[in-house]
């Protein structure tokens, strides 16, 4: 049996203009993928990067697993992500490009049990765009209760 794990980085889509997504897989270690199943996983303040050629999500705290022993890992280590070559050429073309960046959007645990994390290729969002955003956010949230 599967448990449904889905961790969202809702503060990602307030900060950033999400451009397009990718799936990737990620390397974990150990007890690692035992604590994503308990849901005890952060991707609130990571964002990834690249070091040579390899993608890897940096500042994703993912908690110590009770049960673990002495080979319990280190919450917030650097994980490489598992992409193809294509999409690893394109995410570096478009982050040397002034103002883009890749983040996580969605942590979660596909039908074979594999630990996978959605990234998007962002731009920052202005002061102004964010105040835009909650507007019609706001806009969006009174049509549906006067629909009700």
């Amino acid at each position: 049996m599967i448990q449904e794990v889905s961790i969202k980085n809702k503060k990602a889509s307030h900060e950033y203009f999400l451009l397009q997504d990718f799936t990737a897989g990620i390397q974990l270690s150990g007890t690692e993928i035992k604590s994503i199943r308990d849901g005890k996983v952060s991707i609130v303040d990571s964002y990834c990067n690249f070091k040579g050629n390899e993608l890897f999500v940096i500042n994703m705290h993912i908690a110590e697993y009770a049960y673990g022993t002495y080979n319990n890992h280190e919450p917030k280590r650097d994980r490489k992500l598992l992409l193809t070559k294509r999409e690893l050429r394109k995410l570096q073309t478009k982050v040397k490009e002034r103002g883009f960046t890749i983040i996580p959007t969605l942590l979660f645990i596909n039908e074979k049990g594999l630990a996978k994390l959605t990234i998007a290729l962002a731009r920052g969002k202005h002061h102004y765009d964010k105040r835009e955003s909650l507007k019609q956010k706001d806009i969006k949230k009174e049509i549906e209760r006067s629909h009700d």
